[in-house]
């Protein structure tokens, strides 16, 4: 019983923490999405709530994700915000089935550099349209776009008197300082105040104290006022190509992103571990309802989860919490969230779009996997800003087939023996991120608490989304206690794979 308390106690702590962290978020994401930010919150409070008890992450928290602002941006400015609603939930039902199907392990077989660059580039999309939004100016709907309407934004800078313009600029670069400031100087005695929230509140206080001119939040006054279900005549423009592309993008990147995160929140922590098409199925009935009630879709987002683990959570009641918290917000203080500029809350998407370039993870590809996925990561960025989303990461998925084409005739072969109450797994021929699925399958099918033995005296090649696979389930299982002795290939094979088992004994020690 004691127990219990104590668990309850922390998660309440921790949803109050989350809670903070996902307010200037849900805002900010449904400006830079072009939508009113009732379909943000609305958002949130699906993510937390419904998705929060469905859930296959323990601790992972959903809600709407900066990643899929651009795609959202232009969809909307293309076919308007009300075709969103039909089109997430066909999002919504291809989740579902994906989830009953069990194909949750074939997102993660998509390699990390094309995922992690078209992150990136959304990032740099993200920033430049907010640098727009900064200056009290609107966003255009492209990167190449958003470069060549700077000398319009700027422009507007400067007059006779200072600009309504430059005002919102200042408060949005004191929003922006602040923020930097908190996370580098953060007291130790403060340690769970999220800086958005800090960088936000600053703004906002500055904003009323002086009675600037310069836009706020529109928030309406009920959340059912901003319900809008679809109609038979949406669903009849679902067969258009473009929507039917938009679609499954968004269906395909949001799962992609979710499961991505939900394999970084199981880093995170030592409870239980995700269950990969079960959260495909949360995701999908939390997007076929953001659907009906026609808000933004919705993922599995990293900063939120990392704020939930940081705080101390131990089960799912604190993302079902933060969603209450969020609802009872915009129910009973809306005039709160009106105070808000939208300057700080572009301050808030530029920080979030440079945390989603992630040069980290860049380095990390070139010391462990050489030069040709840092190129694949180097494409996907440059085409999703100066192309689209789609040309980008279908290009850098090209690239990776390309990588690992030579090695498609060998086959993996994996052979599991159990020897003196020890597990002996023997790695025989290339391992590929079409073998992603059947690794997961063999190391995580494994009973708890058994030495294993990873035998690769066989092996001839391994790509960078298999070698990451195998490395994450080494480190979240070497944490948990678990005993793996590693075994690596003979010197002649190829060449990247003695560092590679290397590293994977420095993870095993």
């Amino acid at each position: 019983m004691t127990k219990n308390v104590s668990a309850f106690a922390r998660d309440l702590a921790s949803s109050l923490v989350v809670f903070l962290v996902a307010i200037p978020l849900c805002l900010g994401i449904a400006i830079a999405s072009g939508v009113p930010v009732a379909m943000g919150l609305i958002s949130g409070i699906v993510g937390g709530i419904v998705v929060g008890l469905l859930a296959g992450s323990p601790l992972q928290v959903s809600g709407p994700a900066a990643g899929l602002a651009v795609i959202v941006f232009g969809f909307v400015e293309q076919y308007g915000v009300a075709m969103l609603g039909p089109v997430l939930l066909v999002v919504g039902v291809l989740q579902i089935l994906a989830g009953f199907l069990r194909v949750g392990s074939w997102f993660r077989a998509i390699s990390p550099a094309v995922v992690h660059g078209m992150l990136a580039g959304i990032g740099i999309l993200i920033i430049l349209g907010q640098v727009h939004v900064l200056m009290g100016s609107k966003p255009a709907a492209g990167g190449i776009e958003n470069v060549t309407a700077f000398d319009e934004s700027v422009g507007r800078l400067s007059g006779a008197s200072v600009t309504n313009e430059a005002v919102a600029l200042l408060v949005g670069l004191i929003a922006l300082l602040a923020m930097v400031c908190w996370e580098k100087f953060r007291p130790k005695s403060l340690p769970l105040v999220p800086g958005a929230l800090v960088g936000v509140a600053a703004a906002t206080v500055l904003t009323t104290a002086l009675d600037l001119p310069i836009a706020h939040v529109s928030v309406p006054t009920s959340l059912l006022e901003s319900i809008s279900l679809p109609t038979a005549e949406n669903f009849a423009n679902l067969v258009q190509p473009g929507v039917i592309l938009a679609t499954l993008m968004i269906a395909v990147i949001a799962s992609a992103e979710t499961l991505l995160s939900a394999a970084a929140v199981d880093r995170m922590h030592d409870g239980g571990r995700t269950r990969f098409n079960k959260e495909l199925f949360a995701q999908g009935v939390g997007n076929g309802l953001c659907g009906l009630l026609g808000a933004l879709p919705i993922t599995g987002v990293i900063v939120r989860s990392s704020a939930n683990i940081q705080a101390g959570a131990r089960t799912r009641i604190s993302a079902v919490l933060h969603g209450l918290w969020i609802l009872g917000l915009v129910a009973l203080l809306p005039d709160l969230l009106e105070m808000i500029p939208l300057t700080a809350l572009a301050a808030v998407l530029i920080v979030t779009g440079w945390r989603l370039i992630s040069l980290h993870h860049v380095r990390h590809l070139f010391e462990h996997h050489g030069l040709m996925p840092v190129g694949i990561w180097a494409v996907t960025v440059a085409m999703v800003v100066l192309q689209d989303l789609l040309v980008g990461v279908a290009l850098g998925l090209a690239l990776s087939i390309l990588e690992i084409l030579p090695y498609l005739r060998r086959k993996l072969v994996i052979r599991h023996a159990e020897i003196d109450d020890e597990i002996h797994i023997r790695l025989r021929g290339a391992v590929t991120c079409k073998d992603v699925p059947a690794l997961l399958s063999t190391f995580e099918g494994l009973p708890d608490g058994r030495k294993v033995n990873i035998i690769g005296k066989h092996l001839f090649y391994m790509d960078h989304t298999s070698a990451e696979t195998i490395s994450e389930w080494l480190r979240r299982e070497t944490k948990s206690g678990r005993i793996v002795e590693i075994h690596p290939p003979r010197a002649a094979r190829h060449p990247r794979l003695k560092p590679l088992f290397d590293r994977f004994s420095a993870e095993a020690a």
